[in-house]
């Protein structure tokens, strides 16, 4: 297994907000119903609307390769919220984990999993680190109040 880290991302809201957002994957429609039709391209529109999603899981259509659905496999407040991959070709896991920064911000950090054939890794490395990099940011553009 091959884990990347993203750096940390200091966030506006406190811990235990976060977790309560985060941990609750439905609360992710709401920030998928509010990206704008004109950021999404015109070729990725019909997977982004067949995005599904319920209070464990998130699924998202892969194209030729099918579905790629992330279920909860553990959650520990405040702190952690680990996701599954499910339907992948590979072991996958996701991890958020948060921690207190202060009465009224935290800190996160996205972790990724991923179980890499070693012929393989230097060819993805640098995408799946950037993944790591992006979800990270995309944490500290929730408006978690």
């Amino acid at each position: 297994m091959a884990i990347f880290k993203s750096g940390e991302v200091s966030l506006h809201a406190p811990a235990d907000t976060v977790f309560a957002k985060l941990s609750n994957l439905e609360n992710l429609r709401s920030l998928l119903d509010k990206v704008p039709a004109d950021q999404i391209p015109e070729d990725k529109r019909q997977m982004f609307e067949s995005i599904t999603i319920t209070p464990d899981t998130i699924t998202v259509p892969g194209g030729p390769v099918g579905s790629l659905t992330f279920r909860v496999k553990e959650r520990i407040a405040p702190s952690l919220i680990k996701l599954e991959g499910e339907g992948s070709p590979v072991a996958l896991n996701l991890s958020m984990h948060v921690a207190p920064d202060g009465s009224e911000y935290s800190r996160a950090q996205v972790e990724i999993d991923i179980a890499i054939p070693a012929m393989l890794k230097p060819m993805v490395s640098g995408p799946i680190q950037q993944m790591a990099d992006q979800f990270s940011q995309v944490l500290k553009a929730i408006p978690f109040s």
